[in-house]
């Protein structure tokens, strides 16, 4: 898909409804399954965060997502690919905010280049107690990445067409922070393997795109 499909495709983008948890759970491991769909999140009171999903064209012409890799570290997420993105800070405004100003510290793309398209349905996260709110944006060059070494490992960037394919979801037997040998659903791109909450928002950012709703 190049730049001008898609560019296309953002009118439908805006005003289509979201798909939702329905979609979500598509890709949602099984201890989020378990946990259903009316969780009192109030009694859990969760941290919020925000990420950014964001497309771009690449040389040539054809569009692709960024993920990062995080690095090894003690903490649940340690060794994930992901979005961009983190936990909301006092200095932020909005929840879009702080998607946007953690894009710019973890790979360097300032909010002025990005425009945003949509607000996505919230994941729940439970081992983390995270709440997070997902964007889906685009930029209309390819991006100069500026990595921060601490928290990224390396960038991954995945053609559109391939994640808008079904041939790249399966499962996977995996071990995590909270539990051994947990077969989950996944998205797999060559040796690249994206599952849990980044799954999940990438599930219904699928189904967005792909709907037939205008």
């Amino acid at each position: 898909m190049t730049l001008k499909d898609f560019e296309e495709l953002i009118p439908k983008i805006k005003k289509s409804s979201l798909p939702g948890i329905d979609s979500q759970f598509k890709l949602a491991p099984s201890i989020r399954k378990k946990l259903g769909r009316s969780i009192n999140l109030s009694e859990r009171n969760p941290k919020k965060a925000a990420v950014l999903s964001l497309l771009f064209p690449d040389s040539d012409g054809q569009m692709k997502m960024v993920f990062m890799l995080r690095k090894t570290y003690e903490g649940v997420h340690s060794n994930q690919i992901g979005f961009p993105g983190g936990k909301i800070e006092a200095d932020d405004i909005c929840l879009q905010a702080t998607a946007l100003r953690e894009t710019f510290e973890e790979i360097g793309i300032h909010s002025k280049e990005i425009t945003v398209l949509k607000e996505l349905t919230d994941v729940y996260i439970p081992p983390s107690n995270f709440l997070v709110k997902p964007f889906l944006g685009v930029v209309k060059e390819r991006p100069k990445y500026t990595l921060e070494e601490k928290e990224v490992e390396r960038l991954i960037e995945i053609p559109l067409h391939e994640i808008l394919s079904d041939d790249f979801v399966s499962s996977k037997i995996i071990n995590t922070s909270y539990a051994q040998g947990v077969e989950v659903p996944i998205f797999k791109f060559n040796e690249e393997v994206i599952w849990g909450a980044t799954a999940m928002m990438l599930s219904e950012i699928k189904d967005l795109i792909l709907s037939d709703e205008y």
